[in-house]
């Protein structure tokens, strides 16, 4: 039995959540708190094994509870945040803090908002129990190796998808790649507004350039692209350039955007041109789309099971055979850079 804490000011949404959770005969709820102060002591008198969390709360709120948190009892956390560009700025400051995933706070229907909720939100807690609270390393690339010289090439492409515990595992990769860099694609599962706000903070840190894709954009060397929120990105051939395609055709995986789509795209319009990194993440969303790049002949990596919060898509991927090399969050710039400045001319279509 997982034992879980609510911690939530609206008396609505505190009994949406607990009875979403007394439902479920995995979850056990041990509380429901209104505010911080009480969250607090019940945190020290019940243990429990995954909290909800709200952000925004009287008093004390939610960033600052769970700064606190971290670090006298680190626990996992599931946010429950507001689907706003202010709701998306908190979240992703709170994933930063050490929040496991967020969940977007239900609608104001109780009658609609169990069966539309309940699903979504027993997941994420099941999976916040097993989690890990990882918290990466961060290191700034210093001046760029020698073996980066042949980086900067329109032809190739660093593909990245990722899924829970992937914001600060994206954030710790990018961190260390110089601005001299091929264009990166990169599938995040969030939703719209939040990859947009995950882009603009992205940009304030990194030396490459990080922006939220736009339709039909032609992909730049020294830029980063991130997939929007509720939005399929692909990667099409347009003569001697690589471009955006955006839509909203039906899921893949149970997602959208999905990484399958955009790895799929990617064994079909680069090929051997391609580097893949799946990272963290819940479910199987990429494996297919990395056996179809493998099968190019493409360098694929998987994340390994120490450094993810969440080793579901990397397994999923290892298990079709379909990748290369298992390398920790903090090997991988180094393995990317290298195998970038490899793909040369001869690899070029």
């Amino acid at each position: 039995m997982i034992k879980v804490l609510v911690v939530d000011d609206s008396a609505l949404i505190r009994a949406l959540l607990s009875k979403i959770i007394a439902d479920d005969p995995m979850l056990t709820l041990v509380g429901a708190a209104p505010d911080a102060y009480v969250a607090r002591e019940m945190v020290i008198r019940l243990q429990p094994d995954v909290i909800t969390l709200d952000i925004e709360m009287p008093k004390v709120d939610g960033l600052i509870f769970l700064e606190r948190l971290m670090q006298a009892r680190p626990t996992p956390v599931i946010m429950i945040s507001t689907l706003t560009r202010a709701g998306a700025d908190a979240t992703l400051r709170a994933l930063e803090l050490g929040a496991v995933d967020f969940i977007p706070k239900p609608k104001i229907d109780v009658s609609r908002g169990i069966e539309a909720y309940q699903e979504l939100i027993t997941a994420k807690i099941k999976m916040a129990a097993t989690a890990r609270l990882v918290k990466p390393k961060v290191r700034v690339a210093g001046p760029v190796p020698l073996v980066s010289r042949n980086l900067m090439s329109s032809e190739k492409i660093l593909a990245i998808g990722a899924s829970t515990g992937g914001t600060q595992a994206i954030k710790s990769l990018l961190m260390q790649f110089p601005a001299a860099m091929p264009a990166i694609v990169i599938t995040q599962h969030m939703p719209p507004d939040f990859t947009k706000a995950f882009a603009n903070r992205l940009d304030s840190l990194c030396q490459v350039r990080v922006k939220e894709a736009e339709q039909d954009e032609r992909l730049l060397a020294g830029c980063a692209y991130i997939a929007p929120g509720d939005q399929h990105m692909e990667v099409i051939r347009s003569g001697a350039d690589y471009r955006v395609r955006l839509h909203q055709e039906e899921r893949v995986s149970g997602h959208r955007p999905s990484v399958d789509v955009l790895f799929q795209s990617l064994a079909r319009s680069a090929g051997l041109n391609t580097v893949a990194l799946i990272l963290t993440g819940m479910g199987h969303d990429g494996a297919e789309g990395m056996l179809s790049l493998s099968q190019q002949g493409c360098y694929t990596v998987a994340q390994d099971e120490a450094s993810c919060v969440v080793f579901g898509m990397p397994k999923a991927a290892i298990k079709l055979n379909a990748i290369n090399e298992v390398l920790s969050l903090d090997q991988m710039a180094e393995a990317v850079l290298k195998k970038l400045s490899a793909i040369g001319a001869t690899t070029r279509l």
